[in-house]
């Protein structure tokens, strides 16, 4: 990897890889709708999730993803680039399209909290991946330049999401 001035990972399938069952969510996330009596636009989860704010049912639905992704950050396994973060001398930060809790968790976990100056999930903007603008808030927030950091992920999502913020990509 080239030397940049910060670098900003995604997490699970990045550094972590969360032990959540996403069809299991799903199923949950449609029974929020059910409950809610709310036609759901798909059963896809980030279609249900992205549709919540029109339904009326966007903290249910948050709450229900949220509630697996921190159960999953307690038992994740740790990935090979975590041992990549823990050697970097610039600052480092976590973009992420799970929730900002679970994130936490699973850095606390795994001895990686402390070496990550911030920590952007979902509900910390009011965006999330592929808009830019939790990337380039992890950016400003490091004091770093867009053009002067790399994102690392393992999605075509975290590749569009740096191609708009600005950023450099690697994939893990």
């Amino acid at each position: 990897m080239s030397e940049y001035d910060a670098v900003v990972y995604d997490l699970d399938g990045t550094l972590v890889d969360l032990n959540v069952d996403w069809n299991r969510v799903a199923e949950d996330v449609l029974e929020v709708y059910e409950t809610e009596d709310v036609e759901p636009p798909s059963e896809n989860l980030w279609d249900l999730l992205g549709y919540a704010d029109d339904a009326g049912v966007r903290s249910e639905v948050e709450s229900t993803i949220a509630s697996h992704e921190r159960t999953g950050a307690e038992t994740a396994p740790r990935l090979a680039h975590a041992d990549e973060l823990l050697e970097r001398t610039v600052p480092v930060g976590v973009c992420s399209l799970n929730c900002e809790a679970a994130c936490r968790i699973a850095l606390e976990k795994h001895g990686l909290a402390e070496p990550v100056d911030v920590v952007v999930g979902r509900d910390t903007v009011s965006t999330w991946k592929p808009d830019p603008e939790p990337l380039l808030e992890a950016v400003r927030t490091l004091g770093a330049d867009p053009e002067e950091t790399v994102f690392v992920g393992d999605s075509e999502r975290d590749e569009v999401t740096a191609r708009r913020a600005g950023t450099a990509f690697e994939y893990v």
